[in-house]
C-alpha cells in the first residue's frame, strides 16, 4: 500500500487551545453553559502535549467538551471522521455539544482535521457503515470487518486500522469494553502514536490505567473547574489502591449502608 501524503511536518499538537467567547452565550443557565468549568463566564483550555487525558464523574461535562471539540474538527457529535453521518439523530444523540460549539473557538497550528471521533455507544453503528461502504467500493481493499470479533477485539482491530494516520483523534471513554490486558494495547498503540509526533489525542475516561499513559497530560473535570492532576492523584486511582490493599475492608465500607 502506498503511504499516505504527510498534511504537514510540524509535530502534534495541532489544536492548540480552545477557548469560550461569552458574547455568544445566550443563556448562561441552560445547558451545558451551566456546567462548573464555565462558572466564572469564561473558559480556556490550552493543549501542550500530543496526548491529552480528561477525567471526573459522570455528569461533570467530560464527554459534552469532546463533542464540542469534535465538532471543530468537523466530525459528527456522534462519532466517526469528516464526511461520515452513520447515526440517525433524530431520536438518541444528546445535541449539547453541537450547541456549545457555537460558542467556542480553536487555535490550530496548523489545522489538521483528519483523524477520528471515537464513542463507544455508537462503535457499532460507525463500524457497520465502514464495512458497508468499503463492500460498495470495488477499488478499495477488502473492508476491516471489525464486526467479525468480540467487543474488545473489535475495538483494538478499529484502533489499530485507524489510528496509524496523521491527525487528532478523539476518544470518549474507550475502555468501555476493553479488559485490563486490553487497556494494555491500547497503551502501547497510544505510545506509538505519540512517539511518531504526528498524532494528536484527546482522551475522556475513567481507567487509572489510560489515566497513567506516559507523557500525557492529565486533568480533571470537576465542580470547581478543570485542573491539572496526577494520575494517583485521582478519585479513580485511589479507589482501586484501597481495593487492592484491602478488598475486604473496602468492601464492607462501601457497601455499608449510609444510615448505620
Amino acid at each position: 500500500m502506498a503511504a499516505r501524503k504527510q498534511l504537514t511536518r510540524l509535530k502534534a499538537p495541532y489544536l492548540k487551545r480552545i477557548l469560550l467567547e461569552p458574547s455568544r452565550v445566550a443563556d448562561w443557565d441552560q445547558y451545558p453553559w451551566s456546567l462548573p468549568i464555565f462558572r466564572d463566564r469564561e473558559f480556556e483550555f490550552e493543549f501542550a502535549s500530543a496526548i491529552t487525558i480528561i477525567v471526573g464523574e459522570n455528569g461533570t461535562g467530560k464527554s459534552t467538551l469532546l463533542e464540542a471539540i469534535g465538532a471543530l474538527a468537523g466530525y459528527d457529535e456522534a462519532g466517526g471522521g469528516k464526511g461520515y453521518r452513520p447515526v440517525d439523530h433524530s431520536i438518541a444523540i444528546d445535541k449539547s455539544g453541537a450547541a456549545l460549539v457555537d460558542t467556542l473557538r480553536g487555535h490550530w497550528l496548523p489545522k489538521v482535521t483528519a483523524g477520528w471521533f471515537f464513542r463507544a455507544e455508537s462503535f457499532y453503528s460507525v463500524a457497520r457503515y465502514l464495512d458497508k461502504v468499503a463492500l460498495e467500493d470495488p477499488f478499495k481493499p477488502p473492508p476491516p470487518d471489525f464486526l467479525s470479533w468480540s467487543h474488545g477485539e473489535g475495538f483494538i482491530r478499529f484502533f489499530e486500522e485507524r489510528c496509524r494516520r496523521q491527525g487528532i483523534y478523539i476518544l470518549d471513554e474507550p475502555e468501555s469494553a476493553l479488559s485490563p490486558t486490553r487497556q494494555i494495547e491500547l497503551l502501547k498503540l497510544l505510545q506509538r502514536m505519540e512517539q511518531s509526533g504526528t498524532a494528536q489525542v484527546i482522551m475522556a475516561t475513567h481507567s487509572p490505567l489510560l489515566m497513567a499513559c506516559p507523557n500525557a497530560r492529565l486533568f480533571r473535570i470537576s465542580r470547581s473547574g478543570l485542573d491539572p492532576i496526577d494520575f494517583q492523584d485521582t478519585d479513580h486511582f485511589r479507589m482501586m489502591r484501597d481495593f487492592c490493599s484491602d478488598p475486604q475492608m473496602f468492601m464492607e465500607e462501601a457497601l455499608r449502608d449510609d444510615d448505620e
